[in-house]
């Protein structure tokens, strides 16, 4: 469905885990992560943490293996490959970072799905050392939003993403964590919500439900992933369908009014 564009979080909600604390503690380095966690910002953590693994002799391939342990429901890969398959347009928002999606993504065969991965920036240096820095530089340029870390505001991503493409456009947005609770405020009429069930996001929606526009679908696992966001994929392809039939019907309506009208004032000759 052209008209629709899934925005997805990544973490606890593609796969069932946190992906940096999945390689801090596959790797062995979690006594460490929890004594610097109190000393530094989040990016600037396992920043250091890849700094640590890579002295330690921990190679990108071992942090590989590691990320293709990551957890993940079954339906939710049936999911995101069906919408992909009905021209849906879709994106990941993540405080995560783009070296630990991709290859996650890449080990699920998800990677040609998604038009647009919008996460923290990491790249492997000329050490061959991971290096991981925010999205946003908030030391020189902070986004301004109290709802959000300070490396990210997920409304600048999404309004940003709206802004981009041409058309008329429904969004649905999936996430489970306190971030994903600004994107949800800022949806419009006619977009959905999918907070993950007892997660942070979910919670905070739920002590005031009427804040949000958008329309609010809770799920729980995978298989309510699934079927609630196939389910609503096809409800916005029916109201788009259908609203594009009624401008179709008032346009040939309008057209006959023209013509009748146009007919009406030809005169012909009256014969003596």
């Amino acid at each position: 469905m052209a008209g629709v564009v899934v925005i997805f979080d990544f973490d606890n909600t593609i796969i069932d885990c946190d992906s940096d604390n999945l390689v801090v503690d596959g790797l062995g380095a979690t006594d460490l992560f929890n004594e610097l966690l109190p000393t530094m910002p989040w990016n600037s953590l396992m920043d250091r943490m890849m700094k640590e693994l890579h002295s330690q002799g921990k190679t990108m391939e071992d942090i590989v293996e590691v990320l293709k342990t990551a957890p993940i429901h079954p339906r939710i890969v049936a999911a995101i490959k069906a919408a992909h398959a009905l021209g849906c347009d879709l994106r990941i928002v993540s405080d995560a970072n783009v070296f630990f999606i991709q290859s996650i993504l890449k080990h699920l065969g998800l990677d040609e799905c998604f038009s647009e991965i919008n996460t923290n920036p990491g790249y492997v240096d000329e050490q061959g050392r991971l290096r991981i820095q925010p999205f946003c530089d908030f030391t020189v340029c902070p986004h301004g939003c109290s709802l959000c870390p300070p490396n990210m505001c997920k409304s600048v991503i999404t309004e940003g993403i709206r802004a981009s493409i041409e058309g008329r456009k429904r969004m649905i947005y999936l996430g489970d964590g306190v971030g994903d609770y600004c994107p949800s405020l800022n949806l419009r009429e006619g977009d959905f919500v999918m907070p993950r069930k007892k997660f942070p996001v979910f919670d905070k929606i739920c002590q005031n439900p009427l804040a949000l526009k958008a329309e609010i679908h809770e799920w729980t696992d995978g298989e309510e992933f699934e079927h609630i966001l196939l389910k609503l994929i096809n409800r916005i392809t029916i109201e788009e369908t259908t609203a594009a039939q009624f401008i179709t019907t008032d346009f040939k309506l309008e057209t006959l009014s023209v013509s009748g009208h146009e007919v009406f004032h030809k005169a012909l000759p009256v014969l003596q």
